[in-house]
């Protein structure tokens, strides 16, 4: 298999919690403050094609960077994607799809994937693929610290 150009995957994680569980966490917009570090606020109406608004903060630094897409796939306990298309003021596009998959009744896995998309993807790789990288590892990871809390709870 050869490796899709321009695409940034995090770490998988294996979450010690049922896939409903990482689910919750990853459509309970409203809490994302509380254990996302990286994007920190998100408000979308959860339909398909409905603008999903981010703020975003870049590993290492205090800078907030909104973010706005368009939710295009939302397969309960699987798969949560959404896609910045171009338009004549910005020609960036990208993709991101995060999986979820359960493992057993009680455990799951959760990676996502940003691909870089349209004519400016090159150098949006090069520019800031590396940071990407590196915050969503960091979500991948507060994501299960978050789901598995959340399950231990209960």
């Amino acid at each position: 298999m050869t490796k899709a150009a321009n695409l940034v995957t995090s770490i998988k994680v294996e979450i010690d919690a049922p896939a409903s569980v990482v689910w919750e966490v990853l459509t309970d917009l409203d809490k994302y403050e509380e254990w996302n570090s990286f994007c920190f606020s998100i408000r979308c109406g959860m339909r398909i094609n409905d603008p999903v608004e981010m703020l975003v903060r870049p590993p290492g630094t205090d800078a907030v960077v909104p973010v706005n897409e368009y939710l295009v796939a939302c397969e309960p306990e699987q798969l949560l994607s959404w896609e910045q298309r171009p338009v004549s003021e910005n020609k960036d596009a990208a993709r991101r799809d995060q999986y979820v998959e359960a493992i057993g009744t009680e455990r799951s896995t959760y990676f996502t994937t940003d691909q870089f998309l349209g004519i400016n993807a090159d150098t949006i790789m090069a520019e800031h693929g590396a940071w990407v990288k590196e915050a969503f590892d960091q979500v991948a990871r507060d994501l299960k610290q978050r789901a598995e809390a959340l399950y231990a709870s209960r």
